[in-house]
């Protein structure tokens, strides 16, 4: 885990092991809501982690209770603001998404309850989610006067499709996780008792192969749908040609051989 993580307002974050860490949005006397000080927490948790992943292979995001992820932006706080004052916030929230969508180790959110506005965009930006049977996501950013803009009107539509995205988005409409399951969001949905265990166990089964592989092939798959397909099969090659002279290449062909578990020491 990245030095000095432990210290955030509105953050908790828990080794489960060596490679393994579970982050939690918390502010739950206010749903979880994102304010300022936590688009900072999480800036510099992700941007810390990518810089220095240490011995962290897989990440998994939550929220703090049993009621909500992440309930949106914090209206209390934006009330009265002025217009630099807001748009010096949203920078930070700018900065934030792209801090959770650029972050080279795998993150699995678990969506616990209810996943509105940022909250939504938020889990958006995961590489992957799993969700509580009673989630429900929305992006009402509409309702509101406003727009989303912490990356909704991208990352939905690359998981829904474009015609759902716009019907969610124009209506502001909430959804339940089985819709978002249905749709392509979320990818299983679980009892809210199971889901962190299950989202924990995934992430384990992540944290055990090599870890500059599975960076590789996140940032093969993100990086590649934005290319066409000649491009991204180039991508993929560059990347592939980053494992020939590691190690754990060496260590997961012998492995293999000697019939046992690979010890894979990311280098």
């Amino acid at each position: 885990m990245p030095a000095g993580t432990h210290d955030f307002a509105t953050l908790s974050v828990e080794s489960v092991d060596e490679h393994v860490s579970i982050v939690r949005l918390n502010r739950p006397d206010a749903s979880n809501a994102l304010n300022t000080q936590m688009g900072r927490d999480l800036v510099r948790y992700f941007e810390d982690t990518a810089l220095d992943p240490k011995s962290l292979r897989c990440i998994v995001l939550t929220g703090t209770g049993d009621k909500a992820f992440c309930a949106g932006g914090d209206l209390k706080e934006r009330r009265g603001m002025t217009d630099e004052a807001w748009t010096r916030q949203h920078v930070i929230f700018e900065r934030m998404v792209r801090a959770l969508i650029d972050c080279p180790v795998p993150i699995i959110g678990a969506v616990n309850g209810a996943a509105y506005g940022g909250g939504c965009e938020i889990a958006g930006a995961c590489d992957f989610l799993y969700a509580a049977d009673n989630a429900r996501f929305a992006l009402t950013e509409v309702t509101l006067g406003i727009m989303p803009g912490s990356g909704g009107t991208q990352t939905l539509p690359r998981a829904v499709g474009e015609r759902r995205a716009k019907e969610l988005i124009l209506t502001g409409k909430p959804f339940t996780a089985a819709q978002a399951r249905e749709w392509g969001l979320v990818n299983e949905v679980f009892s809210l008792a199971d889901l962190l265990k299950e989202a924990l166990a995934t992430a384990s089964r992540i944290a055990r192969n090599a870890p500059i592989s599975t960076r590789q092939a996140k940032l093969a798959i993100h990086r590649g749908l934005q290319l066409s397909l000649r491009d991204g099969l180039a991508l993929e090659i560059e990347a592939y040609n980053r494992m020939v002279p590691t190690e754990d290449r060496h260590e997961g062909v012998l492995a293999f051989n000697e019939k046992r578990p690979p010890n894979f020491r990311g280098r």
